[in-house]
């Protein structure tokens, strides 16, 4: 009798727990029988999700398949049970049920590993039990400003200026790093109203939506739900010249809905990893999704600061998996900087994602922004961005602004994007170490804000340093440098070298780029004849200017080529030739901007003018220099000079020492 009476308590409590939930997921213990194989992967990949996966070297594996589908018919033939979402990557099923015999009967299939209760509630029919986005609430309309602000590609406003330029993101856009060609994945809970709302004119004119659909109602349409998807869209997508400029305008998406705003479980952090699975499948690039996870509408279900170590959620596993495969995933750090958790949520807590906390655009840290670090004591967030007064589109079709880590989130993925667009060679893990690197306090990482606030300048040229590279030969004393980089033609090369027995470098030349507003990856070839360089190694650099306005002005040293000189040169085109004889040259020739004028002689000059003259004999300008014995390098702009033929003349006193002549291009 007691036995009896154990046995039915034991069954009330097993059952009073069932009731607690309608929804499930079945986990499954392999995929067995499965009809797909990874020689035929356009079963189940689009051609550019595999494209991505043979440039990045990414294997496909057992979690690219999808499930078997002869066991979600067999889960789905039970009665009173309705499928919901299916993910390859957990290799698990979500149902909806009240019916505690089909979920013995499911438990008791062969394939099926557990089933356990995900959520209670109905799915979006029931009121919701707390505000999700609390404090993110829209609270200032902003005006469009009155004339263009700068000489930009885009014609920003004031605010979006402010909000880019943290970041030196314009630098991007005006050399053709604007998102095209890239997508991008947005996981929220909806996107109200985008169809007729400004911010998404051009996004909708010109095909950049490439599609849709809702995790939570199973069907096409995302734009009847939650708005705060919507919000964080048009910090990327925006484009309201004077008003409201987005990261990545050029950029094509997918809109996913994942977050059920009746309810808080689980189950979301499910519908999240489909939607990532679809991310990948489909080909984006980049995911951006401002949802995070830690305490839910049942409490048994919570999670602990110990669970957030990249390891243990639902969500952070479909993160770091998605990173896997190849995706730039960028996540915002929580709102909970204020309140008793305190710290990040999930998944931002994945090891291989970014997580990005708040600021505003002079750099103050959101009091609200969630601290880090992971609980295995990963640097978290990675970064900030401007997330205290973030400009977002509103649901009454004007521009306003609001806080939220769910807002730094996007405006740090559109630029993200734009980034690796310039730099498709590398992959993801590439692109965000370049972020992380670019911080403002890479050096000295805390738990507001990680690496700091990315120069995305300094990622550019960290990236494009490495990059670059150039090799040098030599042909009877003229060495052939010869380089590849990136550039658009606003930019221009400089070319410097150090000679055997010289301490520092010397400029030699300049180059343009070729003509493009885009940034392109091009092969240059410069010239040098050498006169008066003694044998030994000869070290040439170039300096790639990337932005040559002086306000913003930015170079990088792109590379170093090494060329050995076996006997010495010290006239052009004779080969080695007595050093006691004089020698006047000019380099390089012809010439765009700056010329260097080559002085040697065996002995010292005290008073020795250098008198430039065009092709008929007028003088242009005369300089009072002197030198002692051996070599001397002398710079001349010459950029002002009229196209045509030119003519140095050296003196030594009254005496002349020699003429070089030039063509200036």
């Amino acid at each position: 009798m007691k036995k009896l009476l154990l046995f039915l308590f034991m069954s009330a409590i097993a059952a009073e727990s069932s009731a607690q939930f309608n929804r499930y997921i079945v986990r499954l213990k392999n995929k067995g029988g499965t009809p797909y194989t990874f020689s035929s992967p356009l079963a189940y990949l689009s051609q550019r999700a595999i494209d991505r996966r043979t440039k990045y070297s990414i294997a496909i594996d057992s979690t690219d398949l999808p499930v078997t589908p002869s066991y979600i018919t067999q889960i789905d033939a039970v009665p009173n049970v309705t499928v919901l979402n299916v993910s390859k990557w957990l290799n698990a099923v979500t149902i909806q049920t009240t019916d505690a015999a089909a979920i013995t009967t499911i438990n008791g299939l062969a394939f099926v590993q557990s089933v356990n209760g995900i959520a209670s509630k109905m799915a979006g029919i029931e009121a919701p039990t707390r505000n999700k986005f609390a404090g993110e609430d829209i609270f200032t309309e902003v005006p469009p400003s009155t004339g263009r602000l700068t000489a930009d590609y885009f014609n920003y406003g004031t605010g979006s200026y402010n909000e880019i330029h943290l970041h030196n993101g314009e630098f991007l856009h005006n050399i053709g790093l604007r998102g095209e060609g890239m997508q991008i994945a947005m996981l929220d809970n909806g996107y109200f109203n985008y169809p007729n709302l400004k911010a998404f004119d051009s996004a909708r004119i010109n095909n950049q939506i490439l599609g849709t659909w809702d995790f939570v109602a199973r069907e096409q349409n995302v734009a009847n739900d939650g708005s705060h998807g919507m919000n964080c869209f048009s910090t990327i997508a925006a484009n309201i010249p004077g008003q409201f400029t987005g990261k990545a305008p050029k950029a094509s998406f997918w809109l996913y809905r994942t977050e059920d705003d009746a309810s808080e479980y689980p189950i979301e952090e499910v519908n999240w990893v489909c939607a990532a699975e679809r991310s990948d499948s489909s080909g984006a690039d980049v995911i951006s999704s401002s949802l995070g996870y830690y305490d839910f509408d049942n409490a048994s279900l919570n999670y602990t600061y110990a669970d957030m170590n990249g390891n243990t959620t639902i969500s952070a596993k479909g993160a770091d998996l998605g990173a896997k495969k190849g995706m730039l995933v960028i996540l915002a750090a929580g709102n909970e900087g204020g309140n008793a958790w305190h710290y990040l949520i999930t998944p931002s807590d994945g090891d291989s994602v970014m997580a990005v906390g708040a600021v505003s655009v002079s750099g103050a840290v959101g009091g609200f922004s969630s601290y880090g670090p992971s609980s295995d004591g990963q640097v978290k967030p990675d970064v900030a961005s401007v997330g205290v007064s973030a400009l977002v589109q509103t649901t009454g079709n004007t521009i306003g602004a609001s806080n939220g880590t769910s807002f730094a989130c996007p405006n740090m993925a559109g630029l993200s994007t734009c980034l690796w667009q310039g730099f498709p060679e590398y992959n993801n893990m590439k692109i965000l170490q370049a972020l992380r690197q670019a911080g403002s306090i890479f050096n000295t990482p805390n738990d507001r804000i990680g690496y700091g606030i990315p120069n995305v300048k300094t990622a550019f040229k960290n990236l494009l340093t490495e990059y670059a590279t150039s090799s040098a030969t030599l042909n009877s004393c003229t060495v052939t440098l010869t380089w590849n980089s990136k550039d658009v033609g606003a930019m221009k090369y400089e070319i410097e070298r150090k000679a055997p027995g010289e301490t520092s470098f010397t400029k030699v030349g300049e180059l343009p780029p070729l003509a493009g507003s885009t940034l392109a990856n091009r092969t240059y070839t410069f010239n040098n004849t050498l006169v008066g360089v003694n044998a030994g190694s000869l070290s040439y650099r170039i300096r790639q200017i990337i932005d040559t306005a002086v306000a913003s002005f930015a170079d990088a040293y792109i590379d170093t080529a090494l060329v050995n000189v076996p006997a010495g040169c010290f006239a052009t085109g004779t080969g080695n030739v007595d050093p006691n004889k004089v020698l006047v040259s000019v380099q390089p020739n012809p010439v765009s901007s700056t010329i260097v004028l080559v002085v040697e002689t065996p002995y010292a000059v005290s008073n020795m003018p250098v008198v430039l003259f065009d092709s008929k004999g007028r003088m242009i300008q005369q300089l009072s220099e002197s030198k002692n014995s051996g070599k001397k390098l002398i710079s001349i702009p010459a950029e002002r000079l009229a196209k045509g033929k030119y003519y140095i003349r050296v003196m030594n006193g009254n005496k002349a020492i020699g003429t070089a002549e030039f063509l200036k291009l």
